[in-house]
């Protein structure tokens, strides 16, 4: 069904209104069990992966490369002028589509599925950052993510767009309880690795990998908390060169680490 709008405050749009403001838009979607989608790309992904769409915002141009998966849903159809009155922003993918949040599944639940290599994101705060994690996780064959409670939301617009929809095809959990997290990944037999930038750890390509592994990546500027450092089976690192150490360079950001960690649990899946 399409609605032709020609006012940024139109009281339909406010799924869309300030989509910069991050702690507005937490609310917001908090509140009303949803989340955006970005771009045609990212829309059918979450449309495929069984998401139920709440509407659509998009311009002329953009309508007709949707059509075929919107069914019946409410369309709202603006100008470009409009388009980014609304968003704040240049929408330069030409849609926007406000989807149904669907409920996560238990830690326990997830462990359950037959994963045999797993993330787990302490406290990273950055959306940016857990999508790029996300879509090295699904490229690399990771079989789910665990976040902590703390942890940013992978369907938040910026995780979504960066991950290119990858949060739609890997299972993820968040748990409950951070201080007994990693009892229940040991319980379900993982073998819990501590990424650390420390290079006395242990060289991750040099460790053991059990049948089932639990790699710990910790937040953006502390990195793991001393708690689950102690709580893992192993700290384990990525060698550093001797010349990037001689000129400082001694880690990693967390995505980086993250790509080579996952490219690294592979050898043996």
């Amino acid at each position: 069904m399409l609605e032709y709008v020609t006012a940024a405050d139109d009281p339909r749009l406010t799924d869309y209104t300030r989509l910069r403001d991050v702690e507005l838009r937490k609310s917001l979607e908090a509140e009303r069990g949803l989340f955006l989608a970005e771009g045609e790309k990212v829309i059918r992904r979450a449309i495929g992966a069984g998401y139920p769409i709440r509407s659509v915002l998009t311009t002329r141009r953009w309508l007709a490369s949707l059509e075929d998966v919107l069914g019946g849903a409410t369309v709202y159809v603006v100008d470009d002028a409009t388009m980014t009155g609304i968003a704040g922003f240049p929408v330069h993918r030409g849609a926007l589509a406000s989807m149904e949040r669907l409920p996560l599944p238990a830690v326990e639940t997830l462990l359950e599925g037959g994963v045999r290599r797993l993330l787990v994101l302490e406290d990273l705060v950055d959306h940016a950052n857990v999508g790029a994690i996300f879509r090295c996780a699904a490229a690399l064959g990771v079989g789910g993510i665990v976040l902590s409670p703390r942890c940013a939301d992978p369907l938040y617009r910026r995780a979504v767009k960066v991950a290119m929809g990858a949060v739609f095809s890997i299972p993820y959990a968040r748990m409950d309880d951070w201080f007994e997290g990693l009892s229940t990944l040991r319980k379900a037999g993982f073998q819990t690795l501590a990424l650390t930038p420390d290079q006395t750890a242990t060289p991750l390509d040099t460790v053991a990998l059990s049948e089932r592994v639990a790699l710990l990546l910790g937040s953006e500027g502390d990195g793991l908390s001393s708690h689950w450092l102690q709580e893992a089976d192993e700290a384990v690192c990525i060698p550093m060169s001797g010349e990037a150490m001689a000129a400082g360079v001694d880690s990693l950001n967390v995505v980086a680490a993250a790509a080579i960690a996952c490219h690294g649990l592979m050898r043996s899946s």
